[in-house]
């Protein structure tokens, strides 16, 4: 029998062998996506080559994608660990053609990994296809040797794929088997309706836009993006009709069992079913950087594990232990993910102090909610302001208040909770008023041609050509050269300043941004036109500021020095949380679960300093993806990596990936003082430091405090003095007239 890891691997073999190119799974946490809390689906990182927002650097591509669907329109929370086969995080197999290959490569391939490579009854499967998709009918019975009668149409709920309300879409063909003791029961009729039979994989055929009219026009360009559940699969395979019973599930509800003593049965194991689900969503999140916090999807997680922390108090577990679970889900998912290895350490810590903190409210949370239900019959409903209450004081988040409910009969006033949450709704994001009305600007085209070419690294200061412009109000507008040597922001690195210029012309760049143009993605160049007119402009000088550049690269070197003193002094579990890195400062924020104390933070200054002053140099070098990693480079948390990256290394001391700015030699940094350390979120802390001349400047500002506050001290004890003085003159002379009115 196949372990879920070799299906894993089967299935980006098989693609492999078929010329896909084989894509790493993007993190569950997408940094890029505004629109996503979480990576709920295999498409999502190649969604700007659906808008056409992006070119495809391949034809072909398949791979294994981390998902998490516990919001929104995917939402399965409520039957997590109550069936068998819906999660809270799961693996999405999935290939994809780009205007390659379209509809008979994929059924033909589909079918013969499902029954050649894997061998699966053919008489089990059965193939649907949208109503009017006759081509896609029609495939099915000449490129594979499906039964006619198992193949079946449906209408647009179940088999047409939409991105959204507007954009690419298409008609899609799942394939389902049917998993029941007994095939002379297995009828059509079951096919979407009955979880016997289970969607193994739906093939999306992209072939339309909607339009905001909600008419399909035709794309130029015809693509195919499939979905396999690894689960499903494995599940189907290892001869199980529950995910749970499969390799990919066992190893962690052993540990359970081991860790709470209570035996775990298919029929009434819940509480295991839910932990061991949660426990692989809360693993992830961690990893990919998404951490437990009061608002979005830092608050999912607390949610998840809060959860999960209640179905422990079913089976009797009082003291942290969710936490230990991660060692089952390293050792099932390390191989195919070392980020949960790498990450192990730190995934514990936050677990368990979130554990610890939860775990001291959750009896008393309880309690209070036995009393608010004592006098309720069976169908009775709890009101909001009570739901509410066990959120706002307990932590309770609603779907556990609801799933307490249910399973006493109960139901929850939903809208009388909304209505208490009124005034904790999120504050409205002004910023993200100001892109749509930004969006509303046409932009001019100067020059033709596409792409910005950056050559920041070798110079500050090239001849360009200005190829688009807009003015946003005034002389305050965005342009796109075809060379520029600004730095566009990114990865914490702020956007480069300086001046674009002819000989009647001054275009003052005051940030730089990698933003969509017409689709494309460009450097934007933001800024005020101080001489001449924007129109008339062709050629020009692109000139970088210099002093403010070499400022940010001192920065950001010292920023790679500090991660790994930190990990060389506070352990491995220290990781990158977010940082900025201007010309003024660092701020780095990093995963720790206690205060830096000041003989660590004097030790970690010392550790960078030392190396400042060995004056190292500072080796960038472009290596594949999987080579930077097998030589210690460290990958950042929630970062999206090409095949090709930038490696930037201190040799013997620091090794990273990373695209921004960096000094030549270590030296050139001079100084590095930490001048700021506090907490920042649950389990992350913040860093602020200087280096270069504004060490010197943050000295000078402190012997200037000290001198100003010594000859206060100094006025002052002369004034105490004077007083003191006063006050012993007054004495004796009191002391005198005593003895004289004593004298006989």
């Amino acid at each position: 029998m196949k372990t879920g890891q070799e299906i894993r691997q089967d299935f980006i073999d098989f693609f492999k062998g078929k010329e896909h190119h084989f894509v790493r799974s993007s993190p569950v946490a997408p940094l890029d996506d505004p629109t996503l809390l979480f990576t709920n689906a295999g498409m999502n990182q190649f969604k700007p080559i659906f808008l056409g927002l992006e070119e495809a650097p391949y034809a072909r591509a398949v791979n294994s994608q981390k998902c998490i669907r516990v919001s929104g329109k995917h939402n399965d929370l409520e039957e997590v660990g109550v069936d068998n086969y819906h999660h809270t995080f799961f693996e999405m197999l999935g290939n994809w053609s780009f205007g390659d290959y379209y509809k008979a490569e994929a059924i033909k391939w589909a079918w013969e990994l499902l029954t050649d490579v894997w061998g699966l009854d053919k008489r089990r499967l059965w193939a649907t296809v949208y109503q009017s998709d006759d081509e896609a009918a029609r495939l099915w019975s000449d490129v594979t040797d499906i039964g006619p009668d198992q193949i079946l149409k449906f209408g647009e709920k179940d088999n047409f794929w939409e991105m959204g309300p507007t954009g690419p879409c298409g008609p899609c063909s799942e394939i389902h088997y049917y998993d029941g003791p007994d095939m002379s029961l297995m009828k059509a009729e079951g096919i979407n309706t009955r979880p016997d039979y289970k969607e193994l994989w739906n093939l999306v055929f992209i072939q339309n836009n909607r339009l905001e009219n909600g008419a399909l026009e035709d794309l130029p360009a015809k693509h195919v993006d499939t979905g396999a559940g690894l689960e499903r699969i494995v599940a189907v395979l290892q001869g199980h009709t529950s995910n749970y019973a499969t390799d990919l599930f066992t190893p962690i509800i052993q540990q359970i069992e081991q860790l709470t003593g209570v035996p775990y049965s298919e029929d009434g194991g819940v509480a295991h079913q839910v932990l061991a689900d949660h426990i692989r969503m809360l693993a992830f999140s961690l990893a990919d950087g998404a951490l437990p916090g009061n608002e979005g999807r830092g608050y999912v997680v607390r949610r998840i594990l809060r959860r999960a922390a209640r179905f422990g108090r079913q089976i009797g577990m009082r003291e942290p232990f969710i936490y230990r679970l991660t060692e089952s889900v390293a050792d099932v998912m390390g191989e195919a993910y070392p980020e949960i290895r790498e990450k192990f350490k730190f995934i514990q810590k936050v677990l368990k102090a979130e554990e610890s903190a939860f775990g001291e409210t959750l009896d008393r949370g309880l309690e209070v909610y036995s009393n608010m239900v004592s006098g309720l019959k069976k169908g009775a409903t709890l009101k909001g302001e009570d739901a509410f209450k066990l959120y706002d004081t307990y932590g309770f988040p609603l779907d556990l208040t609801q799933q307490m409910a249910r399973e006493q009969g109960l139901a929850v006033d939903e809208a009388g909770f909304d209505a208490a949450m009124t005034l904790q709704k999120e504050r409205a994001r002004g910023a993200a008023k100001d892109q749509a009305e930004l969006k509303d600007i046409p932009w001019e085209t100067a020059s033709p041609g596409t792409g910005s070419t950056f050559v920041g690294y070798e110079s500050i200061e090239c001849a360009a050509t200005i190829r688009k412009y807009r003015i946003i109000h005034e002389k305050t507008c965005q342009l796109k050269l075809d060379i520029t040597p600004f730095y566009a922001e990114a990865g914490g690195q702020v956007g480069d300043k300086g001046v674009i210029m002819a000989d009647d012309f001054l275009f003052e760049v005051k940030n730089t941004l990698n933003m969509l143009v017409d689709g494309q993605p460009e450097i934007v160049h933001m800024g005020q036109v101080r001489r001449g007119k924007l129109e008339k402009q062709s050629s020009v000088t692109a000139r970088v500021d210099g002093q403010l550049r070499q400022a940010t690269r001192l920065n950001h070197t010292a920023t790679h020095l500090m991660h790994a003193a930190l990990k060389q002094l506070l352990g491995d579990h220290v990781h990158q949380a977010g940082s900025l890195v201007e010309p003024e400062r660092l701020r780095f924020d990093l995963t720790h679960y206690e205060k830096i104390g000041a003989d660590e933070i004097s030790e970690i200054e010392n550790i960078v300093n030392d190396e400042v002053l060995k004056n190292l140099p500072v080796e960038t070098t472009i290596m594949a993806y999987d080579e930077a990693r097998e030589s210690g480079a460290m990958a950042l948390f929630g970062e999206k990596y090409g095949d090709e990256v930038r490696v930037v290394d201190v040799p013997g001391f620091s090794r990273e990936l990373c695209g921004g700015t960096h000094v030549a030699l270590t030296g050139d940094i001079g100084a590095f003082k930490i001048v700021s350390e506090s907490a920042l979120a649950a389990g992350v802390r913040r860093i602020e430091a200087v280096t270069g001349r504004a060490v010197i400047s943050w000295y000078d500002q402190l012997v200037a405090r000290l001198t100003a506050d010594g000859a206060r001290q100094k006025d002052r004890i002369k004034a105490l003095e004077k007083e003191l003085k006063a006050a012993s003159k007054a004495s004796a002379h009191d002391y005198v007239e005593e003895l004289v009115a004593q004298a006989v």
